[in-house]
């Protein structure tokens, strides 16, 4: 069975990050136009703020991080033998933690910045430390809130997001397909750049924020519930049997 035969499905992901989704809307049957509008490259710094901090990490009581490219640095750099508690902002996020033996505390139902500020505990009443990775711009949902219940928090950057040069003719391609999945706000405002006023009849978007952004740009938005990659198949499968093609 082949739910997304027929169809042409953007993927807008870094290159290094494109592979899983991407080959499972294959096996789906969607012709899948790899487009990578965010290449993921270390701080400005190499990322020696986030191994300084790293490095006397039992001085946190929490490290948190809000995406895979976080954790994975994340990971690269502790031993495991912190006595911080982790915390990842959904489970997708938590995976290369986890793969590399680390224990995860908390990772909130709802995969998105308020559903782990929703769910984290109080600081200890003689206060309470956080360092928080992420990117280089991100909102400030999470560090904000965090500060206004108490803790005292660090935010460390942990990667960029840059644009990568977008080859002419895999853009003219992106331009008439069926449908483009976003996988954050970043790559949502990037696509939307390089290709233009010309979109999609849809967008998949993996959660609240990306889809936000997507709708306000003009996109056709369906979300992804759960905010995973396998709920974005799902969705993506959805909105294949709500639309048949129109050839």
């Amino acid at each position: 069975m082949n739910p997304l035969a027929g169809r042409t499905v953007v993927v807008t992901r870094a290159t290094d990050q494109a592979g899983s989704l991407a080959g499972a809307l294959t096996d789906l049957g969607a012709e899948v136009i790899e487009l990578p509008v965010v290449a993921i490259v270390e701080p400005a710094d190499g990322g020696a703020a986030l191994s300084a901090a790293l490095s006397s990490a039992d001085r946190y009581d929490w490290i948190v991080v809000t995406s895979p490219n976080g954790a994975r640095r994340v990971a690269d750099l502790l031993d495991g033998s912190t006595t911080a508690r982790l915390a990842a902002v959904g489970p997708r996020t938590a995976g290369p933690l986890l793969a590399s033996g680390l224990a995860v505390d908390l990772v909130p139902g709802r995969a998105v910045a308020e559903g782990l500020l929703e769910e984290f505990p109080a600081p200890p009443e003689s206060g309470g430390r956080i360092l928080l990775a992420r990117a280089e711009v991100a909102r400030d949902v999470l560090p904000d809130g965090l500060a206004a219940r108490g803790w005292a928090v660090d935010v460390v950057v942990a990667y960029r997001n840059v644009a990568p040069d977008v080859d002419p003719a895999v853009l003219d391609r992106a331009r008439v397909a069926d449908l483009v999945t976003f996988t954050a706000e970043s790559t949502v405002r990037r696509y939307h750049d390089v290709a233009g006023a010309t979109l999609p009849v849809a967008a998949a978007c993996i959660g609240p924020i990306s889809a936000a952004a997507a709708r306000e740009l003009g996109f056709a938005t369906i979300e992804a519930d759960p905010h995973s990659v396998v709920g974005l198949l799902d969705a993506v499968v959805a909105w294949a049997a709500a639309s048949p093609p129109t050839t």
